[in-house]
């Protein structure tokens, strides 16, 4: 098994391991969403995958089923979209953990680039020409220990570079890490 192999049959075994350790947040977000407000419980988002494939990616539903479908920073007043209990899951990112299926399925891993909505077409044409487009998306990755949406498109695909160049599961563990000490500590969280 080469590294990349390892690296997804980890994010898989993972991806089951956690899944059964989060069952219970899981089903209490999932009731809260349900009861809190209207529509289903969970939001399918088009994004752009590896070798820029499109494909569906789950999150808990955080804003209203009426909002348009554009990038949360593009937005008017993105406030005003958020359901009750909404912008609470976005900044711990609860919303992330069905994301899990992704992984089992094989179109994301746990570290790599955000996947672009289908139609950030600035972000997916700068990935493109960088080559970034040719690694599996991940639920987080360097951008969003550097800043995840306070930075440029051009700095997170400089991020999304330099991740590509010098890919390890060292660096992984250290991307995981940050991550986890990024949510409790990152106020401006709109992904």
């Amino acid at each position: 098994m080469n590294n990349l192999q390892t690296k997804y049959f980890l994010d898989k075994l993972s991806a089951i391991f956690l899944g059964f350790i989060l069952l219970p947040l899981i089903f209490l977000v999932s009731l809260l969403v349900l009861s809190l407000s209207r529509g289903p419980i969970l939001y399918w988002s088009k994004r752009i995958g590896k070798d820029n494939v499109e494909f569906m990616m789950p999150k808990f539903r955080t804003m209203r089923v009426e909002t348009p479908d554009l990038a949360t920073h593009l937005l008017k007043n993105p406030k005003k979209w958020l359901i009750p209990f909404g912008g609470f899951l976005r900044s711990t990112s609860l919303d992330e953990m069905p994301q899990l299926w992704s992984i089992l399925r094989g179109q994301m891993t746990f570290v790599g680039p955000r996947p672009a909505l289908f139609n950030q077409y600035d972000l997916i044409k700068l990935r493109t020409e960088a080559g970034v487009h040719k690694l599996k998306p991940g639920i987080t990755g360097l951008a969003q220990i550097n800043g995840r949406d306070s930075i440029s498109i051009e700095e997170k695909v400089k991020f999304d570079k330099e991740y590509m160049i010098n890919q390890s599961s060292f660096l992984d563990l250290r991307i995981v890490l940050a991550t986890i000490l990024k949510i409790y500590g990152d106020k401006n969280v709109s992904h």
